[in-house]
């Protein structure tokens, strides 16, 4: 009988959370989602992950965030000064995890209803992959998805009054992973740590 790894996944919003739950469920590895820290934001993580670095003494820890800094080594060296505890995996989507989801192109594609040589490539080096996104998804020729993922005229909001759950949709229903970690590197380094983690409750 195989007994799934419970692992705490700390995330900065539900689109996150559904990201890092696929890549668990179809890691090589076994692990099952625990508990689900989800605060909103990256600020609480942010201030938080040196406690979560300490509770992974008795628990492994996955941390997911956006770049918020110049790269990810530099970024996780500001947040967490101290040295990683080998059950806290703390994981960076460059640029945001909106990238992860661009990179599944023929996917996301379908899912839009567009052609997907309109899909930008090299999601990695996209400077701002949410209003990529978005910008896609005002070409959709399916008038739902416009107009739960883009924003109303005028307004102030950078995505769709319904940005989050179509998208958790489609990352629930219709990711790929194996194509967008052949196009993001950065989400293939994530597929590549899991794959090789193996937590232990010796190093204290």
């Amino acid at each position: 009988m195989i007994v799934s790894i419970p692992v705490n996944i700390v995330v900065e919003d539900s689109l996150s959370e559904a990201v890092l739950r696929k890549v668990l469920c179809e890691s090589r590895s076994r692990f099952a989602v625990g508990y689900c820290y989800c605060r909103g934001g990256y600020g609480y993580i942010k201030r938080t992950v040196p406690g979560f670095n300490n509770a992974a003494k008795g628990t492994p820890f996955l941390v997911l965030v956006d770049l918020e800094s110049e790269c990810p080594p530099a970024q996780i060296a500001e947040w967490l000064p101290m040295p990683m505890h080998p059950n806290l995996v703390f994981r960076i989507a460059v640029m945001e995890v909106e990238s992860w989801i661009l990179a599944d192109e023929s996917g996301f594609a379908a899912f839009l209803g567009i052609s997907r040589s309109l899909m930008p490539g090299n999601v990695d080096g996209i400077a701002d992959p949410k209003q990529s996104l978005v910008d896609l998804a005002r070409r959709s020729r399916k008038s739902a998805l416009r107009d739960a993922i883009v924003p109303v005229p005028r307004s102030t909001a950078k995505v769709g009054p319904d940005y989050n759950r179509h998208l958790v949709d489609f990352v629930e229903n219709r990711w790929s992973i194996t194509e967008a970690a052949r196009n993001s590197p950065s989400l293939q380094r994530t597929v590549s740590a899991l794959a090789e983690f193996k937590p232990t409750w010796s190093a204290q």
